[in-house]
C-alpha cells in the first residue's frame, strides 16, 4: 500500500472522528434549546439535525475550502516538507475528534473550532516552529471568547424582556402571541436566512452583493412568517390545562417559533462548522495526490458527505450530554425562553460574519442561554454548571495543542 494511499485513508477515518465529535458536542448546543424547551422530543430533533445539517453541510459545505483553516500555519514555510503537514493534520485532526469525545462524554460544551485550532497551532509551533504560527489570529479567536457569549447574551436578555413586555405580562396573553409571534417569526426567518447565505452560499461559489442577500432574506422571511401566522392562528386555547399553566398555549404558539430556528440553525451550523472536520481533510487529499503544499484545494463531494454524515451520527449517538447540559442544567427553558437564546445566538453570527470576528457557535449559544437566564433574576442560572462550562472553554486550546503535538510525534515515527 504506497504513502498517499495510506494518508488519505487514514485523513478519512480521522475525518469522520471529527466530524462525529462535531455532532455529539457542537451540533447538540444547536438542538439544545428546542429540546430542553420541550419544543422538540430528542428524536425530533436528530432528524432535524440530520435532515438540515446534512443539507447544509453537503450543499453549502465548500466547493473550495482553504485547506490552512483559518491561515493558522503559514503553508510557505512547508513547500520543502509536505508531509510534515500531512502528520500535523492527521494529528490535529485526531486531537480534535479526541478532545471532543471526552468534553461530550463529560456534557462539556466547547468550541469545535476552537479544538482544531489549538490542535493546528500546537502540532505547528513544536514540529516547524513557533514563527509558523500566525499568532495575531489565535490572539483575535482569544478575544471572540469574551466578545461571542457577552454579545449575544446582551440581544437574549432584550429578546428576552421584550417577549414578556408585549405578551406574557398581559392579561390575555394568547391574542398578543398571536398578533405578535407572526413578528417574531418574520425576524427569526430573516436572521436564518442571513447566516445561512453569509456563512454557507460563499462556500458554493454563490456571491450575492449586501443589497441582494437582504432583499433575498425579507421575501424568505415574509413567506415563513405568512405560513407560520396560519398555523399559530389555528391553536385553540386548551382552559383546562391553562388553569395549571396560565401560559400553556402560549408557550404551544412558540414551540412553533422553535421549530423554524432549530431547522435555520441546523443548516447555518452544517454549512459552517463541516469545515472543521473536511478542511484539515482536504489538506491531507490534495497533498496526497500531488505531493505539493497547496493553500487552497478543491474538495471531492464525497468528502462533504462523509463530514455531514459523521456529524449525524454524532448527534444521534452522543449529542445527549450536552443537550442536558445547556439545555437543562444551566437555567429552566420554555419555548418562549429556548427561542430568545437561539434568535439571540443567530443574530450574532449574522454580525459576526458581517464584521469577520471569528466567533464560536458554542459560546454564542451558551452567552444566549445565560442571557435569558439573567433576565429572569440571577438566582435562576446554576452558576456551578457555568463554571464548568468556562473552564472547559479555556482547556480547549491547550488541550487540542498537547494532543496533536504527542500525535504529530507518533505519526512522524510511524508513518513513511
Amino acid at each position: 500500500m504506497e504513502a498517499g494511499t495510506i494518508y488519505i485513508t487514514l485523513a478519512a477515518l480521522f475525518g469522520i472522528f471529527m466530524a462525529w465529535g462535531i455532532g455529539a458536542n457542537d451540533v447538540a448546543n444547536a438542538m439544545a434549546t428546542s429540546v430542553g424547551s420541550k419544543a422538540l422530543t430528542i428524536k425530533q430533533a436528530i432528524f432535524v439535525a440530520a435532515v438540515f445539517e446534512f443539507a447544509g453541510a453537503v450543499l453549502a459545505g465548500g466547493a473550495v475550502t482553504g485547506t490552512i483553516r483559518k491561515g493558522i500555519v503559514d503553508a510557505d514555510l512547508l513547500s520543502g516538507t509536505p508531509e510534515l503537514l500531512v502528520y500535523g493534520m492527521l494529528a490535529s485532526l485526531l486531537a480534535a475528534g479526541t478532545w471532543l469525545l471526552i468534553a461530550s462524554r463529560n456534557g462539556w460544551p466547547v468550541s469545535t473550532t476552537h479544538s482544531i485550532v489549538g490542535a493546528i497551532v500546537g502540532f505547528a509551533a513544536v514540529g516547524i516552529g513557533v514563527e509558523a504560527v500566525q499568532w495575531g489570529k489565535v490572539g483575535t479567536i482569544v478575544m471572540s471568547w469574551v466578545v461571542s457569549p457577552l454579545t449575544a447574551g446582551i440581544i437574549a436578555y432584550l429578546i428576552y424582556q421584550s417577549v414578556q413586555h408585549l405578551i406574557l405580562r398581559h392579561t390575555n396573553p394568547l391574542e398578543r402571541a398571536k398578533r405578535y409571534v407572526p413578528v417574531y417569526i418574520f425576524l427569526a426567518a430573516l436572521t436564518m436566512t442571513l447566516v445561512t447565505i453569509f456563512k454557507g452560499l460563499s462556500h458554493v461559489g454563490l456571491t450575492l452583493s449586501i443589497r441582494d442577500s437582504y432583499l433575498l432574506a425579507v421575501g424568505i422571511a415574509l413567506v415563513v412568517a405568512g405560513v407560520g401566522a396560519y398555523f399559530i392562528q389555528q391553536i385553540k386555547p386548551d382552559r383546562k390545562a391553562e388553569k395549571s399553566q396560565h401560559f400553556i398555549t402560549v408557550e404551544r404558539v412558540f414551540a412553533i417559533l422553535m421549530v423554524v430556528t432549530a431547522c435555520g440553525m441546523a443548516f447555518a451550523h452544517g454549512s459552517n462548522d463541516v469545515a472543521n472536520a473536511i478542511g484539515p481533510l482536504a489538506a491531507v487529499i490534495a497533498i496526497a495526490q500531488s505531493g505539493v503544499v497547496a493553500s487552497k484545494s478543491a474538495l471531492p463531494v464525497w468528502v462533504l458527505v462523509l463530514g455531514g454524515a459523521g456529524i449525524v451520527v454524532g448527534l444521534a449517538t452522543f449529542g445527549r450530554h450536552v443537550i442536558a447540559t445547556v439545555g437543562e442544567r444551566i437555567t429552566q427553558l420554555t419555548p418562549s425562553r429556548g427561542f430568545a437564546a437561539e434568535l439571540a445566538a443567530a443574530t450574532t453570527i449574522v454580525i459576526a460574519s458581517g464584521t469577520g470576528i471569528p466567533i464560536s457557535t458554542t459560546h454564542t449559544l451558551v452567552g444566549a442561554v445565560l442571557g435569558v437566564g439573567v433576565a429572569r433574576g440571577i438566582d435562576a442560572i446554576d452558576l456551578r454548571v457555568v463554571g464548568r462550562i468556562f473552564v472547559s472553554w479555556v482547556v480547549t486550546i491547550p488541550a487540542g495543542a498537547i494532543l496533536a503535538i504527542i500525535f504529530f510525534f507518533f505519526f512522524k515515527i510511524v508513518l513513511p
